[in-house]
């Protein structure tokens, strides 16, 4: 398989934006104070792992096979380490990341949406068709992790 430099630089592209993923989960990871969310980054940042190596497969000529994970979002149900009612330094803190992991799982998801059409090839479309879903997933995730903590 050959990809044209329209197709490879959509990948790359799209490698850069779960570059920037890998980088901040590892770094939220880090920072956050409750455990079940730092659970989250960590098991989110291997998700953004697999999918940057998958598109390097596919720079390398190669398409993985893919499982349309469109379950995990759904089946996720973490337990509440915040109150509903208080707004600690930690919660507030915890908010923020989770908030704004949720905004850039977002920009990554639609980035996927529209990089989608510029293939040919449908094992590629639907690669990063799947790809789309699991980030859609990582949102929805992480905004169950608000709502059972009190915070959206």
């Amino acid at each position: 398989m050959i990809l044209s430099e329209k197709e490879t630089a959509a990948i790359k592209d799209l490698q850069t934006q779960e570059e920037t993923c890998i980088e901040k989960y590892g770094k939220y990871s880090a920072q956050a104070k409750d455990p079940v969310l730092v659970n989250l980054f960590t098991e989110l940042k291997k998700d953004e792992q697999q999918h940057y190596d998958s598109l390097g497969q596919v720079l390398s000529g190669s398409v993985p096979s893919c499982n349309c994970n469109d379950r995990h979002g759904k089946e996720y149900n973490p337990t509440a380490t915040y109150d509903a009612v208080s707004m600690s330094e930690d919660k507030k803190s915890d908010c923020f990341l989770a908030t704004d992991c949720i905004g850039t799982e977002k920009m990554v998801s639609s980035e996927y949406n529209k990089d989608v059409f510029v293939f040919g090839d449908s094992d590629i479309r639907k690669l990063l068709a799947d790809i789309q879903i699991e980030e859609q997933n990582h949102a929805e995730m992480l905004y169950k992790y608000k709502t059972v903590n009190g915070m959206s």
